[in-house]
């Protein structure tokens, strides 16, 4: 399809037949989300719309809005927006906003799996001993109401 270009940002979208990938270098922000927007919007409609991000040094709240409104617009067709190599610094944004949830992230070559919940391993005898250097952990315990904590009358 082209390339859309601004002084700090440009975006090129190539078309095949299961997908358009749109390729955007440089810094998304308030001045340049219109030229990612047009590029997002004029791209036909397929089954998956890949944007790769590999090449982003700033993605601001704009860009994060841009996305997510794409996301929509494609998944109203019938398709899916994927998100594709961001750099750590989009990455973070990604995860921050929460979009990473609404939105696949993938490597170029694998999907980007979730971190695996941690693990706590149950405790051995051995590692049961409190640490010297670690504060003294709290205990809590219930404790049944006794008599004191009927309301006593007392006649004068």
């Amino acid at each position: 399809m082209g390339e859309q270009v601004s002084e700090r940002f440009r975006v090129h979208v190539s078309v095949r037949d299961e997908s358009v990938d749109v390729r955007a270098v440089g810094e998304i922000d308030i001045a340049t989300v219109g030229v990612l927007r047009s590029a997002l919007w004029a791209a036909p409609s397929r089954s998956v719309l890949r944007v790769d991000l590999s090449g982003v040094r700033l993605l601001s709240a704009a860009g994060v809005r841009a996305l997510a409104a794409a996301h929509l617009r494609v998944r109203a067709q019938g398709g899916e927006l994927v998100l594709v190599d961001p750099t750590p610094v989009v990455a973070r944004v990604l995860r921050v906003t929460g979009l990473h949830r609404v939105v696949p992230v993938v490597e170029a070559s694998r999907p980007v799996a979730e971190p695996p919940a941690p693990v706590r391993p149950s405790p051995s005898p051995a590692s049961s001993a409190p640490s010297p250097l670690a504060p003294p952990v709290p205990t809590m315990r219930h404790v049944p109401p006794g008599p004191a904590a009927q309301p006593v009358l007392v006649a004068a």
